[in-house]
Formats: C-alpha cells, sequence, structure tokens
C-alpha cells in the first residue's frame, strides 16, 4: 500500500467513546444495534483510526449475524489476522495492517461461492466511503471497483 496509515495521538483524539473501545481494546458492538448491518450504499469501508480502505461493498453480504460481513478484503496486505483465544474458545482475530485496529474475526461459513470467508467485522472499527465521495476524499483508485454505474445501491447476496 502506497499511503502511511498509521495510529496518531490525533487520530486517536477524534475516535468516539465506542470507536476506541472496538478498535483500541478488541470490544465488540452490538448485534443488530451498529452502523452498517444492513448498510446497502456502494462505496468502501476505511479503518475509522487511520483511514486505510479495508473492504468494498462489492464483497459485502448479508450473514444474518447483525454485524457488516465481507467475503474478502479490499486488499489482502489490509488487514492482519491473529489467533483470539478470548471467551473460551479458539476464533481468527482481524485487525487493520496500518493502524492495528481491531476490527472483528474472520470465520469460515462465509459463501462457498466467494471462497467460504465471512470477515464479520464490527461497524464502530470503519468509517464508509460511498463512491461519489472516492475522487474527494482521495480514494479515487478504487472507484473501478463499482463500474460505470449511477446506481448506488448494493445488491446483496443471500449467505444460504
Amino acid at each position: 500500500m502506497a499511503n502511511d496509515y498509521r495510529k496518531t495521538p490525533e487520530a486517536l483524539s477524534r475516535l468516539t467513546p465506542e470507536q476506541y473501545r472496538v478498535t483500541q481494546e478488541e470490544g465488540t458492538e452490538p448485534a443488530f444495534r451498529n452502523k452498517y448491518w444492513d448498510h446497502h450504499e456502494q462505496g468502501i469501508y476505511v479503518d475509522v483510526v487511520s483511514g486505510q480502505p479495508l473492504f468494498s461493498s462489492t464483497d459485502k453480504y448479508d450473514s444474518r449475524s447483525g454485524w457488516p460481513s465481507f467475503t474478502r478484503p479490499i486488499d489482502p496486505a489490509a488487514v492482519t489476522e491473529k489467533v483470539d483465544r478470548t471467551l473460551w474458545m479458539k476464533r481468527t482475530e482481524v485487525r487493520s495492517s496500518g493502524a492495528d485496529s481491531h476490527l472483528g474475526h474472520v470465520f469460515d461459513d462465509g459463501p462457498r461461492a466467494a471462497g467460504g470467508l465471512r470477515y464479520c467485522m464490527n461497524s464502530a472499527a470503519m468509517r464508509f466511503i460511498p463512491v461519489a465521495r472516492l475522487e474527494a476524499e482521495g480514494y479515487g483508485e478504487f472507484r473501478a471497483l463499482f463500474g460505470d454505474t449511477d446506481n448506488t445501491t448494493t445488491t446483496q447476496e443471500n449467505a444460504s
């Protein structure tokens, strides 16, 4: 990744208490009571701490879990994974590679046709950039993911 996506004291000072709890203290927000679980607009999701591009709405689907779920990151190098043994189970935690923000977890129960993974993320760890704002906010390189469309609604697949 060409940009320097780091955690800075200034970036941390701009976080809400919920964003800080999720990204810096490995918190989890409630299912079905978070900003992006049922969000269908086209665009990208970036790390709320550093602005690092993480996920695209083209890879978002309804997992019926109550959290925003994606089949893959926008770039494999955008995230890192580590073993999480909290809650008396073994899970795979997902963190942003630049700022080391806790994002959520990845599970192997996603849509088989799309690789079988479910990146189950916390809305509080991300900021959404709609397609119409990609250029203005410095993410123009991701515009190509959405083709030539004026429609900002994503068709979501069922995760059956």
